[in-house]
């Protein structure tokens, strides 16, 4: 407790242009009217993480604290705010909160709400031992997972659960992930449980045996093959979804696509993509992106994961090392997902 007698919490946090994360003491925000108050057990990184600790400019100033993959308990209800308990398990993910009056809001497409808030972006995130948001933001965490499992859902769960079973493709259809990082990982077990005859494509032999662990039945090393060639050599794919933060290989991943198969993007890493439109044109092939999901679609990805034993791995550390877990997760050297502890 503080010299007032209010608990005492700390966040993770960015105090001005190009300085370091820091963890400091901060106060907590009381929950307002439609909001709850949340105490934090576990909080992810993610790579968007990175862009919002290297903003010079955040749109609502310093300091920032970013964090979008949170599970937590609640411990505050705001005036107004009905269906939930104080002691509930709850996560916090990406979308959060929407302005409800939109077309997109009005037909239930709240992450496509042009005035969509991100924790971390629009209002304190997640690296924190206390997190304050709307009451509409919130997935109930089912028994089964533990908090440390359960915050990546909130972001790289919920994204390649969705991609995944929106893709059009079918049970024993060929569906290939490419990457196998914090997303890719959770993209390959759900593939498998959804029946796809799932294709993990990696970067070096070591990750062969990986991908037969995560249930992948086939692997593709870019290092020996060009991927398009092999999954052509399959069959073609229904479904390739792109986890790997580079654009450069996917024009040569079209050409592994079937006729009418999609290419989906999650990753990128915001370079132009150059692909010729004959490769999409003479099979009728898409190409098209997605984004995250609502509460609902977390709360959807969380109880498939616990009923097909579909888990994210993490390393978990104290939220005091964050700084350092930032940089695990930037190098490349996250196995696969960094989760911060503010309790430890």
């Amino acid at each position: 407790m503080s010299d007032d007698g209010q608990p005492v919490h700390r966040a993770a946090q960015v105090a001005e242009p190009g300085a370091a994360v820091r963890v400091v003491p901060v106060r907590e925000r009381p929950a307002g009217v439609g909001e709850v108050r949340v105490d934090v057990t576990a909080t992810g990184i993610c790579g968007a993480d990175i862009g919002a600790v290297r903003d010079p400019d955040p749109a609502t100033g310093f300091p920032v604290t970013p964090g979008h993959e949170v599970a937590g308990v609640i411990a505050e209800l705001g005036p107004g705010v009905r269906g939930w308990q104080v002691g509930e398990r709850v996560a916090v993910g990406w979308f959060g909160g929407s302005c409800g009056h939109c077309p997109a809001c009005r037909t239930g497409d709240v992450v496509h709400c042009p005035e969509r808030k991100v924790p971390g972006l629009a209002y304190p995130g997640g690296w924190s031992s206390t997190l304050t948001v709307p009451a509409a933001t919130l997935a109930r965490i089912p028994d089964g997972l533990s908090p440390e499992e359960a915050a990546p859902f909130g972001c790289a769960g919920v994204t390649t659960f969705n991609a995944l079973r929106h893709s059009g493709a079918g049970p024993g259809d060929l569906v290939a992930v490419f990457g196998i990082g914090g997303l890719g990982h959770l993209a390959v077990q759900f593939a498998s449980a959804m029946g796809f005859e799932t294709v993990a494509i990696g970067r070096g032999e070591e990750k062969r045996a990986l991908a037969g662990e995560l249930g992948a039945r086939h692997y593709v090393d870019t290092d020996r093959r060009q991927p398009g060639a092999e999954l052509a050599r399959l069959g073609g794919a229904k479904l390739i979804l792109s986890t790997a933060s580079s654009s450069g290989p996917l024009a040569e991943l079209v050409d592994g696509l079937a006729p009418h198969g999609r290419l989906t993007v999650v990753g990128f890493d915001g370079k132009p993509l150059q692909l010729p439109l004959g490769k999409l044109v003479s099979a009728a092939r898409s190409v098209t992106g997605h984004l995250t999901g609502s509460p609902v679609d977390t709360e959807q990805a969380m109880r498939f994961a616990v009923a097909h034993g579909v888990r994210p791995r993490v390393q978990a550390v104290p939220l005091e090392e964050a700084r350092q877990a930032l940089d695990t997760q930037q190098d490349g050297k996250a196995r696969f997902r960094m989760v911060l502890l503010p309790g430890a």
